[in-house]
């Protein structure tokens, strides 16, 4: 399989799964969002909790140069550890959240 379709579906597999968790506050519905003509991938939570507008991107995934670029991640797991395990190389997984200068830290991808 080539690498790019190997890592579109990887990211779509454990999107889906994200998806299946829903808010447990207020009509939240949980969007997946694919765009494979950019390689962005997102999961939002978008609706109300009583009289509160709730917007909220808490994963955002982008394949840039052939790597996985972890840009948002407000969960409680590792998705860059949950990559790895789906086959993923360390170095093909950039934490996009955090300062360049500190990446070469983290164990995975610096660009």
């Amino acid at each position: 399989m080539d690498k790019l379709v190997h890592y579109r579906h990887c990211i779509e597999k454990l999107l889906l799964e994200y998806e299946k968790s829903p808010p447990v506050n207020g009509e939240i519905e949980v969007e997946v969002v694919f765009d494979k003509k950019r390689d962005r991938y997102l999961i939002i939570d978008l609706g109300w909790n009583q009289d509160r507008r709730v917007y909220n991107c808490f994963i955002h995934l982008d394949i840039k140069n052939g790597k996985i670029w972890i840009q948002r991640n407000q969960t409680d797991k590792s998705i860059a550890e949950e990559l790895v395990e789906m086959g993923i190389p360390k170095e093909d997984i950039v934490f996009g959240l955090q300062p360049p200068y500190l990446r070469e830290y983290t164990g995975f991808g610096v660009a």
